[in-house]
C-alpha cells in the first residue's frame, strides 16, 4: 500500500495536518501535561529540547515513510495544534489520540477521529484497533462514537511506565470481514477475557 502520508483533512471546526518544526511550543503543551498523558505509553516531556527530539523521532521520521498517519488536530480559528490522532503502520493499525485538557468534553477528538476514519476507508486500510486502560473509560467512549466494537480485555506490564494495566481492545473493520478480530494482544497475554456489558 503506497499512500500519501497524512493528507490534510478538514472538518466543520478543525484542520488535521502534519506537525512541523514551527509547532514545538504547541507540541510541548500537549505532551508535557501529566493528566493528559496519564494513560499514554510515554512520560510527559519536560522541556522544548525534549520536545524537539520527540518530534524528530515520532513525527519527522514517520512522515518520511510512505504510509502511516500522524495528525495534528488544530482549530480552524488559528491552525495551532491542540491534540493529535495517530494510526500506526503496523499490522494492528493502532488508532490513538490525545487532546489538551482545556478542550476536553467538546467532541473534538470524536470529530477529528471520524475524519481520519473516512480517510482510512478511502485509502484501503482494512481495519483499525484501539486499546484503552480500563480506568480510562472516556477513551473507550470515543472508540464507540467512531463505530468501534469491544472485542476483549487483557493485562500487560506496560512500558516505559512499568505498571500493570488491564486494557480493553476495540476494533473496526472496513473491508467487510465483520468477524475478524486482531488477536495478537490476546495471544501474548497470560490474563485475557471478555467482559460482559461493555
Amino acid at each position: 500500500m503506497n499512500l500519501e502520508n497524512t493528507p490534510t483533512l478538514e472538518t466543520k471546526r478543525l484542520i488535521l495536518r502534519k506537525f512541523n518544526e514551527n509547532d514545538m511550543e504547541a507540541l510541548f503543551a500537549i505532551y508535557n501535561d501529566i493528566e493528559v498523558n496519564t494513560y499514554l505509553p510515554w512520560n510527559p516531556l519536560k522541556s522544548l529540547e525534549e520536545t524537539a527530539a520527540f518530534f524528530k523521532e515520532k513525527y519527522a521520521e514517520s512522515y518520511r515513510k510512505p504510509n502511516g498517519y500522524r495528525y495534528a488536530v488544530c482549530l480552524k480559528s488559528d491552525n495551532i495544534p491542540i491534540g493529535y490522532v495517530h494510526v500506526s503502520d503496523g499490522d494492528n493499525y493502532d488508532f490513538g489520540y490525545g487532546l489538551r485538557k482545556e478542550f476536553w468534553h467538546k467532541g473534538i477528538v470524536t470529530e477529528a477521529s471520524k475524519a481520519v476514519v473516512e480517510q482510512l476507508k478511502k485509502d484501503g486500510i482494512p481495519y483499525i484497533t484501539a486499546t484503552h486502560d480500563r480506568n480510562n473509560p472516556r477513551s473507550g467512549g470515543v472508540m464507540i462514537n467512531i463505530g468501534m466494537s469491544y472485542c476483549y480485555s487483557y493485562e500487560e506490564q506496560w512500558q516505559p511506565k512499568d505498571i500493570l494495566v488491564t486494557f480493553r481492545m476495540y476494533q473496526l473493520n472496513f473491508d467487510g470481514k465483520k468477524n475478524r478480530v486482531y488477536k495478537k494482544y490476546w495471544d501474548v497475554s497470560n490474563v485475557r477475557y471478555i467482559e460482559e456489558n461493555i
